[in-house]
């Protein structure tokens, strides 16, 4: 009787123990799965990842190319109007807004040396290049141009505008 009990005790046993086997296996199987699915994963956002850091790269680059010939880019026409007591930022916006409110209705902005010919000459937009020149654009709707203008920062904080270049572009 003993021994029937030690035979059952060890074919169970060895039952027991194929069933862990069996089971353990498949959970590697399941487990190796898994681990192959998210390396896919790794690899396929660790590709993403580089291809967006390649795009924000060049979009870095092609901003420093955008702002090269902008005040706020140029450190040397920041510094000049830094040590007159101008923060140039703000000055920036008041020179900008100076120009552009000389846009009246019905009445050509005088800074344009052009007549309207389609209705009345508009600036439309005006970049800083430096602390000494600036480009503007203008329209009347029809016809447009560009204008090459140096100003100058007085201790009073006046600005002089000077057209030195324009012209306007032949209409199509």
């Amino acid at each position: 009787m003993r021994s029937k009990i030690f035979l059952y005790l060890f074919i169970f046993s060895v039952l027991f123990v194929l069933f862990q086997f069996m089971n353990a296996k498949k959970a590697k199987e399941s487990y190796d799965k898994k681990i192959e699915n998210l390396e896919t994963k790794i690899k396929e956002t660790k590709a993403e990842v580089k291809a967006k850091d390649s795009h924000i790269d060049s979009l870095m680059n092609a901003n420093l190319d955008l702002t090269y010939f902008s005040l706020a880019g140029d450190e040397e026409a920041t510094t000049y109007f830094e040590k007159q007591g101008y923060d140039a930022k703000k000055l920036e916006l008041t020179i900008v807004d100076q120009i552009i409110s000389q846009n009246k209705a019905g009445v050509d902005n005088p800074i344009v040396p052009f007549d309207g010919m389609e209705g009345k000459m508009a600036i439309n937009s005006v970049k800083l290049l430096n602390h000494k020149w600036m480009i503007a654009d203008f329209t009347d709707g029809v016809y447009w141009g560009q204008l090459f203008m140096t100003y100058d920062v007085k201790k009073d904080g006046v600005v002089d505008f000077e057209v030195e270049k324009s012209f306007l572009y032949p209409r199509n």
